[in-house]
């Protein structure tokens, strides 16, 4: 199928974006982070339910974030090769059974497997959109289109932050349960919008297309590099796995992980089409310090986001739906930020004043007490509202600007990998801050893990002298 026949299919005119793909593209974006943050406030009354410490319902965040951090360069991948049709519908049709199985799940074992599928079933939505994006721009011909990349930066920041809020509700509306439920509802939309929207595609040949000539089973498996999928998992499962328990006796973890890394690297750079190009990864120093700063921003904001959010549940007598209210400050600075920053190309201001709000954040965390009026833990969500609406925005648009074209959405996946070993290293904390209770000394500890890990993003933003050219390569936007 040519280009010009699935435009026609998809109704899009000739020189503009076509509207019709943004319902599938944000909703299916949105799906991760709606039970990334819904969990949020759930955490204590699962715990309670199912008798059992903050410890072990700290897995329901890891597994999550272990599924998805493994999948979404994979099924990134898949999509730079086949296009985001087949594995946004696959995907998000996951999703709905998942939602099936955390709504039955009898005990905190069938939960965790619930967040493993939920955490595969949502690796399509964000690569799908950043492959449906790069698209338009080779057939509009017009680059980098920034109305859309806010909205679904704006989209992803409002669920991401309106989450705790929504999970509140649902748990004192229907239980914890409910939060589990939602997602039948939201994969049923998501595929039939993927049906109705989303064009067929046949992915282009190029630099991966295999030589004439070779047989088609043995031709897909060397497209996929499946060797090198498997050491990747291999290796990141390792470290995730040793992140998510930290104790002397799983020494063997990073052992296990520094070998299958090993073993990758010298895979990548010998395979004739690899999973990860580690030769142009490895030139890319822009692209790879923009994964860095993902990493460390991420770990700050998924520490306030889970650690924080429990502290104001049983460390300082809040209500879940209560504790969730209190983020609605949060949310709003965040979505007024995005769109008031949005169509700016310049991302080193956006970083850097994201980054001093991370910091500020933090500071003002160490001030905190049980007894500490409700209006100082408003402040904190008003502050940490800043750098929600500015980081993600900026991070994704140097993506989008430094990612090689044939690979954006690996690329994207990848820059959601190193959000998520982030969130793995934020839930990590949480739980040997916290131990068997949340407490407020537990909470002080985690606030001066995370502001060490502001600092080190503000270096990186300061240090970086590539940022500027961002703005130059993504100058030429239009909206949407």
């Amino acid at each position: 199928m040519t280009e010009r026949t699935t435009t026609a299919r998809t109704g899009a005119t000739a020189t503009g974006f076509d509207r019709r793909l943004l319902p599938p593209m944000i909703l299916g974006s949105v799906l991760n982070p709606v039970n990334s943050t819904i969990i949020a406030v759930t955490l204590i009354p699962i715990g309670n339910a199912l008798g059992v410490p903050p410890s072990q319902t700290a897995w329901l965040v890891s597994a999550l974030y272990l599924a998805t951090a493994l999948g979404q360069p994979v099924v990134g991948r898949l999509i730079d090769l086949f296009g985001p049709r087949r594995l946004f519908l696959i995907s998000t049709s996951l999703v709905g059974v998942a939602g099936v199985v955390g709504t039955l799940a009898p005990n905190l074992g069938v939960l965790i497997g619930s967040r493993v599928l939920l955490g595969f079933g949502t690796c399509a939505g964000y690569p799908a959109a950043m492959a449906l994006l790069r698209s338009e721009e080779r057939r509009t011909g017009i680059r980098s289109p920034a109305g859309v990349l806010t909205a679904l930066a704006v989209a992803n920041q409002t669920i991401a932050v309106i989450g705790p809020l929504l999970g509140g509700l649902l748990v004192s509306v229907g239980g914890w349960r409910a939060t589990f439920a939602l997602n039948v509802p939201l994969a049923a939309l998501a595929v039939a919008l993927g049906l109705l929207r989303l064009p067929r595609h046949t992915p282009p040949g190029g630099s991966d297309a295999p030589a004439a000539g070779t047989a088609p089973r043995t031709r897909l498996a060397t497209r996929l590099d499946l060797p090198g999928m498997a050491l990747f998992a291999g290796m990141l499962v390792a470290l995730l796995l040793f992140l998510m328990n930290l104790r002397p006796e799983d020494w063997y973890l990073p052992v296990i992980g520094a070998a299958a890394g090993a073993g990758f690297v010298r895979r990548e750079l010998r395979a004739p089409a690899p999973f990860i190009d580690l030769r142009v990864l490895g030139g890319n120093t822009p692209l790879l310090v923009t994964y860095g700063r993902a990493l460390v921003t991420y770990t700050v904001s998924y520490a306030f986001l889970y650690g924080f959010t429990q502290w104001t549940e049983e460390g300082y007598g809040l209500s879940p739906f209560h504790a969730g209210l209190v983020q609605i400050p949060m949310f709003l600075v965040a979505i007024g930020v995005s769109l008031l920053s949005g169509r700016s190309t310049a991302v080193r201001g956006k970083l850097l004043v994201g980054a001093l709000g991370q910091v500020a954040a933090c500071v003002v965390m160490l001030t905190l007490a049980g007894d500490s009026p409700v209006w100082t833990l408003v402040l904190v969500a008003l502050v940490f509202g800043v750098p929600q609406g500015l980081n993600s925005l900026a991070l994704q648009n140097c993506v989008y600007a430094q990612a090689d074209s044939e690979r954006i959405a690996s690329s994207a996946g990848l820059l959601r990998t190193f959000a998520y070993i982030g969130s793995m290293v934020a839930s990590a904390t949480a739980a040997l801050s916290f131990g068997p209770h949340v407490t407020t000394g537990g909470m002080h500890h985690l606030a001066w893990f995370m502001l060490g890990a502001g600092v080190v993003y503000l270096l990186l933003t300061v240090l970086d002298r590539t940022l500027g050219r961002n703005s130059d390569a993504t100058g030429a936007a239009a909206g949407v």
